[in-house]
């Protein structure tokens, strides 16, 4: 299914039937302030294995982000932070960044099962973000990566769905998408550092 959701002020009635998708162990691909990602709820196992299926990746070796609406989801999930990086992440979200935190235990277990950090995603974007509100925790995240060198396959919600109408369960056709990812900064040690660069300048 195709559903069309106005970028800047998304339908609470038209989020609320996404969140109903998900909260039923759906899948859906929707839009972000870098590129059109495939996500579900996170603590739906049945849901990461159908988007690894996808993508053709181990789930237990996945590099999968978490999106959340603000800031306040950080301690639910992360380790108590260092001032100056809470202070960097303020400054640079919401927008293009993932962050690589210290995990903590509130992060599902099939998270950690490899590894001790999460990637964290506010995306300065009102249709993902309302999503996470409404469902009340954080949903997957993980770049839609086209197959081939069909640019459109990135940006073009209506290509996106002919691609993927059998293997999701919903797209989001939150107008044209980007093509460059996000910026993603390793924080799990003592020097962050940048180990992507993408559209995200860091201040």
């Amino acid at each position: 299914m195709l559903l069309r959701i106005h970028p800047d002020t998304p339908d609470p009635r038209r989020i609320h039937g996404v969140v109903e998708i998900l909260r039923q162990g759906g899948i859906i691909i929707y839009p972000t302030d870098t590129v059109y990602a495939i996500g579900c709820d996170i603590f739906h196992q049945k849901a990461i294995e159908r988007i690894a299926r996808i993508k053709k990746i181990d789930p237990n070796k996945a590099h999968f982000s978490f999106v959340c609406y603000d800031l306040s989801h950080l301690s639910d999930y992360t380790k108590p932070l260092d001032n100056n990086i809470f202070k960097m992440l303020k400054r640079n979200l919401p927008g293009p960044f993932t962050f690589i935190l210290e995990a903590n235990n509130e992060v599902p277990k099939r998270f950690r099962k490899n590894k001790k950090t999460v990637g964290i995603r506010v995306p300065e974007n009102n249709i993902a973000r309302e999503i996470v509100r409404q469902l009340g925790h954080p949903i997957l995240s993980t770049s839609l990566i086209a197959e081939d060198d069909v640019l459109e396959y990135y940006t073009d919600p209506e290509l996106i769905h002919e691609k993927y109408i059998k293997l999701v369960d919903l797209v989001i056709d939150g107008g044209m998408g980007g093509i460059e990812p996000s910026t993603v900064i390793d924080c799990s040690r003592d020097e962050w550092e940048v180990i992507r660069e993408g559209l995200g300048e860091i201040q």
